[in-house]
């Protein structure tokens, strides 16, 4: 059970840096906090180019990924019994 979850925090430290490094990588768009609750997001929708699409593709993928070693690593500790 040690090993499992030794793999999951290992798997959960290194998703966490690549998450963070994808989302850095994204472009920004916004001009301010009116931006982060939806007004201009007209004008960018479309406009993102094939890279882009590709890096939104890699960090969904990872945030999955990362999701499933949280609820996991949680799901472990709720039922570990050796600790």
């Amino acid at each position: 059970m040690t090993a499992v979850r030794i793999t999951l925090q290992v798997l959960l430290v290194i998703t966490s840096l690549i998450l963070t490094l994808f989302i850095l990588l994204h472009k920004g768009r916004g001009g301010g906090l009116s931006d982060m609750f939806g007004g201009g997001m007209s004008a960018n929708l479309g406009s993102s180019g094939v890279a882009e699409r590709n890096l939104n593709r890699f960090t969904v993928a990872v945030v999955v990924v990362w999701s499933t070693v949280v609820v996991l690593l949680g799901i472990l500790a709720r039922f570990d019994t050796t600790t």
